[in-house]
C-alpha cells in the first residue's frame, strides 16, 4: 500500500527501502550512456532515484495505471531531471509497446503480482527491443528448487495467490528458462537484502525473434 505526498506524488515505503542496493547492481550491469526501458514503474521513486544517480542514461519510465503515471511525472518534476522521459501507458501484453530500441530494460516487482502471461509478455517484448548485448533487470522475490528461500517468502506467496490465484512468488529456475527461451541468458543470480534476487539477463546475439 502506497501513502500520498501532495497530490499527485506517492511514496512506496518497499521502495525507499530497496532502492540503494538496487541502484548498486544497476552501477554495475547498465551501461554508462543508452536507453533504459523502465517497465510497471509503479510511483516513479525508483526512476527518479536511479536516473538521478546514472545521468548518461536516457530513462523511459512506463505504467499502465494512470494514477501511477501521474506519480511519475510528480516525481520527476520535483527532482527537476532532464534524463527522464514521460511516463508511457504501457502493459507488456500489448503486442506494440510504443518504443524502440533499448540498451537495457528494468522490471522491479512485477512478475510476481501479475499473472504468469505477463512474465512471457516481458520476456518476448524485451528480446525484440533489446539491442545486441543488451540488459534485462528484474528484482524480487523466488522460489529456489521449487521452495521457498524463508518463511517470510513463503507468507509472502500465500498472501498473493489469496488476492489473486494467478499471482505467486515464481520460480527462479522457470523465469530463467523463459529468457533462455528467447535469447536472454541469465548472469549468476545475485542475492539482496530481505531475501530478494536481482536476475541480470543479456540479450545473446542470435536471440528469437518472437
Amino acid at each position: 500500500m502506497t501513502e500520498s505526498h501532495p497530490a499527485p506524488r506517492q511514496h512506496s515505503p518497499s521502495a525507499e527501502r530497496n532502492r540503494e542496493p538496487i541502484l548498486a547492481v544497476l552501477r554495475e550491469v547498465l551501461p554508462a550512456s543508452g536507453r533504459v526501458l523502465e517497465i510497471a514503474s509503479g510511483t516513479g521513486q525508483h526512476a527518479v532515484c536511479f536516473a538521478g544517480a546514472l545521468p548518461g542514461l536516457d530513462w523511459q519510465p512506463s505504467d499502465p495505471d494512470a494514477d501511477a503515471r501521474a506519480s511519475i511525472a510528480a516525481w520527476v518534476a520535483h527532482e527537476k531531471l532532464a534524463n527522464v522521459r514521460a511516463p508511457l501507458a504501457l502493459d507488456v501484453h500489448q503486442t506494440d509497446w510504443g518504443v524502440d530500441a533499448f540498451d537495457a530494460v528494468v522490471c522491479i516487482n512485477m512478475i510476481h503480482i501479475s499473472p504468469w502471461s505477463a512474465a512471457h509478455a516481458l520476456f518476448a517484448g524485451a528480446s525484440r527491443r533489446l539491442v545486441d548485448g543488451g540488459v534485462l533487470y528484474l528484482y524480487g522475490p523466488y522460489r529456489r528448487g521449487g521452495a521457498p528461500t524463508s518463511p517470510s517468502n513463503e507468507a509472502f506467496d500465500q498472501q498473493l495467490r489469496s488476492r489473486d490465484p494467478a499471482w505467486g512468488v515464481r520460480d527462479m529456475e522457470a523465469v530463467i528458462a523463459l529468457g533462455a527461451s528467447v535469447g536472454l541468458l541469465c548472469d549468476e543470480p545475485i542475492a539482496m537484502p530481505a531475501n530478494n534476487f536481482s536476475l541480470v539477463f543479456r540479450k545473446h546475439r542470435s536471440a528469437a525473434r518472437v
